[in-house]
């Protein structure tokens, strides 16, 4: 048995051309354990495809994260009679004909094929019909994008592609299957994160489909607005993604990002353009970042929306003098309820949104003075809950998005400061505490919170360093 070999492409059982390239790159090694799954439904009377994501995936050399098989030919008594033979599984889409199966360490999903009938607005409105008989072409329809509709045996090295996926993966095209994409109108924001992630470029049909679904938008969950938008920050390509939005007209829905497009900049500080163009570039920039510091999936998610969000208020703020001059004055404060509003409509969890908020306060921050100790000191506590190292990336990555200017840090010197007083990711430990106050003889009160306050003020402005020179600031009149 082998998992690549040649390439068949099939169509309502028409066998259209055999070539001689191989199905799969070389490097794509399907888990023993999805063969053995694949296998033993065939025992079973089955037949078991590979579908959807994975296919995309190891067409383009990647390793799936997830495996999805879709079952034909067997009913969905035989098929759960199959699976309590290979391992652990939960029926975990019963309306759907979706099972859950853990095999060796690995998650299978195994559907079985089934047909879809709109019933309403929103993303769950469908009924849902599994039939083990339909055939591979007609099943494929309910798919979004031709990408995704490839279907892969891995015991004949068949693949399946009724829609031309693996042309449109090479001519980097995000087409729709078929008149049925618009049933549902989760899928723009499917396209905007694929978009990103593939380096795509939205079909123009498609993108006019998807601006039909914009009447649909505010039915979406927020939980799948979420899934969707995290994704885009995690892409490789994000402005690809931002423009995909735009192309559909989606934008609309996020008039944060929509007062964004067209609004003017200083040329000498921004030759790029508008704001929109900025801010494309910036989330680029930082998704470098991302990589190049090797942040972890939480600062990552953290930079992104900060990235996405820093420039928010310049609409608002944005005005021309007598001489033409550009300027966008207290932007960054302007830009926080903003933030706040774009981030809670996408869904986005609450740790995130406060750590944003003092990012987007704070991203020119920079630029009021000299970096100093006690500057830097009193930026670290204006921060929190995000920190220093974080807020300079955010800066890296604002200078950098200004092509052609050439790359720069601006606010290095901030973060010097901040590691050589240990403060870069934490804000500084307050030496006064409410218990040694008492030990110093105060007495509990009201006022004791007000005291420590200002006690915490004193040792950023570097008026003690120790507890026996903040016993001197304290006994001192």
């Amino acid at each position: 048995m082998t998992n690549r070999g040649v390439l068949v492409l099939v169509w309502q059982g028409i066998n259209l051309y055999a070539s001689e390239m191989e199905s799969m790159p070389p490097n794509t090694t399907i888990p023993e354990q999805v063969l053995h799954v694949c296998q033993s439904l065939q025992q079973a009377g089955g037949k078991a495809w590979l579908v959807g994501g994975c296919v995309r995936d190891m067409l383009l050399g990647f390793t799936p994260y997830d495996w999805d098989i879709e079952v034909y030919q067997l009913s969905e008594q035989k098929l759960t009679q199959a699976l309590k033979h290979l391992g652990r599984f939960e029926h975990v889409g019963k309306q759907f004909g979706v099972y859950k199966l853990w095999l060796k360490g690995i998650e299978i999903d195994i559907a079985l094929p089934r047909k879809e009938i709109k019933t309403g607005e929103g993303h769950t409105a469908f009924d849902v019909v599994c039939d083990s008989e339909l055939a591979p072409e007609q099943a494929v329809l309910r798919r979004d994008f031709t990408i995704n509709a490839m279907m892969f045996d891995p015991l004949t090295d068949k693949l399946l592609d009724f829609h031309d996926g693996q042309k449109h993966l090479q001519a980097k095209r995000l087409k729709h299957v078929s008149p049925a994409f618009v049933e549902d109108p989760l899928r723009p924001l499917r396209a905007m994160q694929f978009a990103a992630r593939l380096g795509l470029t939205l079909d123009a049909q498609t993108a006019d489909m998807c601006k039909q679904l914009l009447s649909e938008a505010a039915s979406l969950p927020a939980a799948r607005i979420w899934q969707e938008w995290l994704k885009w920050s995690k892409a490789e390509h994000p402005s690809l993604g931002l423009q995909a939005l735009k192309a559909m007209g989606w934008d609309a829905f996020y008039p944060e990002l929509l007062a964004l497009q067209g609004c003017p900049q200083d040329k000498h500080w921004h030759p790029e353009g508008d704001v929109w163009t900025h801010t494309m570039l910036v989330v680029d920039e930082a998704r470098k970042l991302c990589d190049i510091r090797r942040l972890d999936e939480r600062e990552s998610m953290v930079l992104m929306f900060a990235a996405l969000c820093h420039d928010l208020g310049k609409p608002l703020s944005t005005r021309t003098d007598n001489q033409g001059k550009i300027s966008s004055p207290n932007h960054g404060a302007a830009g926080v309820k903003l933030g706040i509003s774009f981030l809670q409509r996408i869904g986005a969890p609450r740790w995130l949104i406060s750590h944003i908020k003092p990012l987007v306060a704070e991203h020119v921050a920079h630029f009021s003075g000299k970096a100093t100790p006690r500057a830097v000191k009193r930026l670290a506590k204006r921060l929190e809950p995000s920190h220093i190292r974080m807020w300079e990336m955010l800066t890296e990555a604002d200078a950098n998005g200004r092509n052609p200017a050439p790359p720069s840090r601006p606010a290095l010197a901030w973060l010097e400061l901040a590691q050589e007083a240990g403060i870069s990711e934490e804000k500084q430990t307050p030496i006064v505490t409410g218990k040694l106050l008492l030990s110093w003889g105060a007495e509990p009160s009201p006022a004791m919170g007000n005291l420590l306050m200002d006690a915490y003020e004193a040792q950023m402005d570097g008026l003690f360093t120790d507890e026996a020179s903040a016993k001197q600031w304290y006994e001192k009149p």
